[in-house]
Formats: structure tokens, C-alpha cells, sequence
């Protein structure tokens, strides 16, 4: 018996959608990029992209559990000297709540072409409206 391999045109999409509200970010990032990634389908292969639309909705209730409300930082280098930005949890989700749940799933995720290609299915919300209806996403629940 033979390996099935997905081939990238035999792929089926479907959408996704997760509301935030009251789960934590790393629970809800890890299992947004298992949908992204498409391991959850049985057709699975690592190097195609088999993953799934997901929409993330109501990104300003996220939590994060201890003291990461103040102490985890973002950190990023322009490549120039002196070019090092930080900016904090606190000040990241006061201004663009869905740039943390971004990043959260970022990391968990390939850091390579596929990786690239995978994120761009990925919509983050920070209210309940989403443009998105007409393609009929399946609520998912995430536990935690």
C-alpha cells in the first residue's frame, strides 16, 4: 500500500470561524494553527498546504493568564543601528488586538515559504462583525 500525498489543486477548503471571547491566546493560537496547518484533516501532508480558512472574531476579549499583561514584550529589529522597537502586551492590545493573536499564530506555524503561503488564510477581527458570511464558516469551539 502506497502513501497518499496531497497534491496542492485536490485540496478542500473550508471556513472557519472562532470567537475569542474569554480563551486564552496561546490554547486559541495553537489551535488555530492546526486548522491553518490542515492537521486536523486525514489527508494531512507536510509539505502542501492542505489548511483551512479560519476567521478569529472578538480579538479584544482574548486573556492571557499571570503577568503577561505587563511583562511580555514584542521585540523587533529594523536591521539598522539603534533600529530596536519593544512595545509590550499592554500597549499592543490597547491599540491592535488583532496584531496579538497575529503573532501568537506566527510563531506557531513554519517560518519558511509554506508558512507564508499558510498565514494568508487567516482573518483576525476585533469585534463580532466579520465580512466573511457569505462564505458560510462552521463555528469551531476551542476549549480553555
Amino acid at each position: 500500500m502506497r502513501t497518499y500525498m496531497a497534491k496542492p489543486g485536490e485540496v478542500e477548503r473550508k471556513w472557519y470561524l472562532i470567537d475569542a471571547t474569554g480563551k486564552t491566546l496561546g490554547r486559541l493560537a495553537s489551535e488555530v494553527a492546526r486548522i491553518l496547518r490542515g492537521k486536523h484533516k486525514p489527508t494531512f501532508t507536510p509539505h502542501v498546504d492542505t489548511g483551512d480558512h479560519v476567521i478569529v472574531i472578538n480579538a479584544e476579549k482574548v486573556k492571557v493568564t499571570g503577568k503577561k499583561f505587563h511583562n511580555k514584550l514584542y521585540i523587533h529589529h529594523s536591521g539598522y543601528p539603534g533600529g530596536l522597537k519593544v512595545t509590550n502586551f499592554a500597549t499592543l492590545f490597547r491599540n491592535r488586538p488583532e496584531r496579538v493573536i497575529e503573532r501568537a499564530v506566527w510563531g506557531m506555524i513554519p517560518h519558511n515559504r509554506l508558512g507564508r503561503q499558510v498565514i494568508k488564510k487567516l482573518r483576525v477581527y476585533r469585534g463580532p462583525d466579520h465580512p466573511h458570511a457569505a462564505q458560510r464558516p462552521e463555528a469551531w469551539e476551542i476549549s480553555g
